[in-house]
């Protein structure tokens, strides 16, 4: 008989090479990558930071990402907010100035979701990624602490966020139904204190079946929606279809009292060909086709409470 060495003296079927390489495909990685100049800055007040060059960093982590890549390993890269981590070391007792409390950062905030599998991309393209995926977990993040302290409604002892919540993603589904066959780009805006809360939300719909999207998108979306509702705010919502031949189908609502109405025609039209910030005219699309929402079926009783 014979027997296998699994000792890694390189006799048997398998050498300790091997083995270790094996390994490292069933391992992973995080990196935390300071992507701004400022944020940069912000981390030499650590004396165990050893960088005090922004783009000779980022051409090491770089380089770093290339060699965790050639070992076959799964390598998640997050954003590094040197504010957030001051907080995070501040309320898990963890000393700052000290590499292994950064490496925990990366680890717990690649934990949420807030990362990017890193599959060989340059940084100019990872860095856009990073910056959309950070701001679209932030803002996720705050529309559930809005429904959260939403409260129970005094009239019927319902949890108006849950409440809230269920009613978005029952108007999202009849939206994306009426819509019809298409690539669907729907963005959600609602106001909240000093900030805009803006979600967006990718579908694509065949002529038979259901829309196709992200889930975590889909939370996302209905989340800032629902705080809208939840909060009795105004805000907005509209909708591009996308088929081929024809031009983009460009729809609108208004949110209004937990209700998406439908905007007339007019109104898309101003939605779309009037600048958000200085209010000042936008060319109309070439290729596209303005159009008013269509209605959507209203719950027999929508979701309301005192504000």
């Amino acid at each position: 008989m014979t027997r296998r060495n699994h000792t890694g003296t390189g006799t048997g079927t398998h050498t300790t090479a091997t083995l270790r390489r094996a390994l490292r495909r069933d391992t992973t990685s995080t990196l935390a990558l300071l992507a701004d100049g400022e944020d940069f800055a912000a981390m030499r007040r650590y004396t165990t930071f050893p960088f005090d060059d922004h783009p000779r960093y980022l051409a090491h982590a770089e380089a770093l990402l290339k060699s965790l890549a050639t070992t076959g390993g799964h390598t998640t890269v997050v954003l590094f907010d040197p504010e957030e981590y001051a907080d995070y070391c501040a309320a898990t007792g963890l000393d700052p100035d000290h590499p292994t409390s950064r490496a925990r950062y990366a680890a717990d905030t690649a934990a949420t979701g807030a990362g990017v599998t890193y599959t060989g991309q340059p940084l100019d393209t990872l860095v856009p990624l990073l910056i959309d995926i950070a701001v679209r977990h932030a803002t996720w993040e705050y529309a559930t602490t809005l429904l959260d302290e939403a409260g129970t409604c005094a009239d019927c002892g319902q949890d108006i966020g849950r409440a809230s919540y269920d009613r978005a993603g029952r108007l999202l589904l009849r939206l994306l139904d009426a819509a019809g066959p298409g690539t669907h780009h729907l963005v959600c805006s609602v106001p909240a204190e000093d900030d805009q809360l803006v979600a967006v939300l990718r579908a694509t719909r065949d002529d038979t079946g259901p829309a196709r999207l992200d889930r975590t998108e889909a939370a996302e979306f209905a989340s800032v929606l629902a705080a809208g509702i939840a909060r009795g705010t105004p805000g907005g919502l509209v909708l591009r279809t996308a088929t081929p031949g024809a031009p983009d189908r460009l729809h609108g609502w208004r949110l209004r009292d937990g209700r998406l109405d439908p905007l007339t025609e007019a109104e898309v039209f101003d939605a779309y060909c009037t600048d958000a910030l200085t209010g000042e005219p936008i060319a109309p699309e070439s290729h596209a086709d303005y159009r008013a929402g269509f209605p959507l079926d209203p719950d027999d009783h929508p979701h309301s409470h005192p504000h």
